[in-house]
């Protein structure tokens, strides 16, 4: 904050005011002054330096929780600002307000504290800077690239090279020689312009070696990558499976490369836990996306290249199809069909100004094909195969805003005669599961509590960790459980979902969701029974305007065993939907071809 001169109580002139670290510096301007100051305003959170004096001041008298709890009343308004408890020499002040870490401004107005731009600063990288909101991250140089200090920006190896090492020592070479001739006599111009000549074609000539020493070093290190990532292996995998053979293909490094114009940063669409993501085209025409995943352990690579040969027979319309790998680099690279839509977390989170939204219909169709490809890759596929990493952002969206479940990175196999592996836990905080937290056991039901976030989010248009009323972070589902179990659902539904879908239909969905969430693994539906479920209810609402055609009781979903209370905005009752496997079991309101026929409802 600027400087200014303030009188105060007649003697004393505010010279500085910093809102960033709560102080005010301030001088009176004789003895006199500092006397009558010293004696009447003498307290523990005056610091008195000879005729010059700082302070510290606070926005209330306050502890953070107090203030906090008054929300009219609380300072901190800006969104990326946090509570300062300030201590006096002797005693407690009070509070003042601060911004968050990567952001700088003034806390005490709306949106004043802005972002750092930390890739301003220089060699903050050494490489590329990617600013984020609060922080940044620094990636590697792309290929045939290398960080230039003088420059502070990545540079092509050819530049690098011209700049330093040998090819610089021979044009300092030559240009001493050019002086050396520029002094000889005349009658030895012709024998010096000959030698200069002989050097400059034997430097030209070293330097044309070293180029192609460097490619013939490089093919044979692409082949030991290919042999060190079982390369074979996949080879001979991949020639024993017909099916296979015809979908996957090991691409060359160099195929690529040219694909993605040497991994241009341009052409970086998605970075994450598990890798870097790059939109190339082949030679064919088909545009693909690349993954430069992270480095893998030696152990591991066998395990991966089964993985490869397994989800290259994958075959389902709402998994992103693999067509192939390549075993050239240090760590392989693999090379999936490109979806133009983005994410499913994209769309929920839009800004809503956009005039672009999806219905009802939309999002239930959304939820029935996710829940088609996790149990197709539960149960219908050759090998069980657990995603482990279920969550919004890996549900991609096609050009027609179909589902294609992605990112397989933290996936894994898992042998016919087990139910279950024991591996690290691995996932996102807001979809993992907090049995699997605990004991480290993955199962399908891990995958099956990662798809009831899903649909809270879908029901609600919140993010999977929210801030509570407090300020304090919390899940989603939890936020979610409570809600139901209060009975005040209707209180934090999506508008868009209160005015889209009927009272039935959010019970139905809600209810599906407090199944998936269950904190114990063996009371949570299969995925199979979830997708059976959303057909059910999909057919329901095609067919409501024939609503005396089709019987309330057999439409029922046949898996809500707990009783959900939701309240509406629009009624004051409570309405308690109960509903029990076993009785309609005894019933027999479904049997296996009717849940064939809705199953097959909708085309794989």
């Amino acid at each position: 904050m600027a400087s200014s001169a303030v009188l105060m109580f007649g003697l004393d002139q505010v010279m500085d005011l910093n809102v960033y670290q709560g102080t005010i510096k301030s001088i009176w301007p004789d003895q006199q002054g500092a006397s009558f100051y010293h004696i009447f305003s003498r307290r523990a959170l005056f610091v008195g330096y000879g005729y010059f004096y700082s302070m510290q001041w606070v926005a209330a008298n306050l502890s953070c929780i107090e203030a906090q709890r008054n929300i009219s009343g609380y300072a901190c308004v800006s969104t990326n600002s946090k509570c300062v408890a300030v201590d006096g020499e002797w005693s407690y002040i009070g509070y003042r307000c601060k911004c968050s870490d990567g952001f700088r401004g003034n806390p005490y107005t709306q949106s004043g504290c802005q972002d750092i731009d930390e890739c301003l600063q220089p060699n903050i990288c050494k490489g590329i800077c990617h600013n984020i909101e609060g922080s940044f991250y620094c990636t590697e140089c792309p290929h045939k690239t290398e960080y230039d200090l003088h420059k502070m920006q990545c540079t092509t190896t050819k530049q690098h090279i011209l700049l330093s090492g040998k090819t610089k020592s021979w044009l300092c070479l030559i240009k001493r020689i050019k002086r050396n001739l520029q002094s000889l006599m005349p009658s030895r111009i012709i024998i010096g312009s000959s030698g200069g000549f002989s050097i400059l074609a034997l430097s030209f000539g070293t330097v044309f070696l070293i180029r192609i020493w460097k490619r013939n070093v490089q093919r044979q290190l692409r082949k030991n990558y290919f042999r060190n990532n079982q390369g074979l292996l996949l080879e001979t995998l991949i020639s024993s499976d017909e099916s296979a053979n015809d979908k996957t293909k090991i691409f060359s490094l160099e195929e690529l490369e040219k694909a993605t114009d040497n991994f241009d940063t341009a052409r970086i669409i998605g970075s994450g836990g598990h890798g870097m993501v790059y939109k190339g085209m082949l030679s064919d025409q088909r545009v693909v996306a690349i993954k430069k995943s992270k480095v893998i352990k030696k152990a591991e690579i066998t395990q991966f290249i089964n993985e490869v040969a397994i989800l290259s027979q994958v075959n389902h319309r709402n998994i992103v199809k693999l067509f192939g790998c390549c075993l050239e680099t240090e760590v392989p690279l693999l090379v999936y069909e490109y979806i133009s839509c983005g994410s499913l977390s994209q769309v929920l989170n839009a800004d809503s100004s956009t005039s672009f939204s999806l219905s009802w219909d939309d999002y239930l169709r959304i939820a029935t094909e996710i829940a088609g490809a996790l149990s197709y890759l539960h149960s219908a596929a050759s090998i069980s195969i657990f995603h482990r990493d279920v969550k919004s952002s890996n549900i991609l969206l096609d050009g027609n805003y179909r589902v294609k479940v992605s990112d397989f990175g933290a996936s894994r196999l898992v042998p016919v005669d087990q139910t279950h592996i024991v591996t690290n836990v691995q996932g996102t905080f807001g979809y993992l599961d907090p049995e699997y937290f605990h004991t480290r056991q993955l199962n399908e039901k891990s995958d099956v509590y990662s798809f009831g976030v899903v649909l809270v989010e879908l029901l609600l248009r919140m993010k999977p960790i929210i801030r509570s009323e407090s300020g304090t972070m919390q899940n989603l589902s939890h936020y979610f459980i409570r809600a139901l179990n209060e009975g005040g659902i209707a209180d934090i539904l999506n508008s868009e979902v209160l005015e889209e879908a009927t009272k039935d239909e959010i019970i139905d969905v809600a209810s599906l969701a407090e199944l998936c969430l269950r904190l114990r693994g063996e009371e949570r539906p299969t995925m199979k029974q979830v997708e059976v479920e959303l057909q059910i209810l999909r057919t329901r609402r095609a067919n409501s305007c024939q609503a005396n055609v089709i019987n309330e009781e057999q439409t029922q979903p046949m898996l809500l065993t707990r009783g959900v209370k939701v309240a509406f905005q629009s009624s004051a009752t409570l309405v308690d939907c109960r509903y029990n496997l076993e009785s309609r079991d005894s019933q027999g309101c479904y049997d296996l071809q009717e849940e064939f026929m809705a199953s097959a409802s909708l085309a794989r």
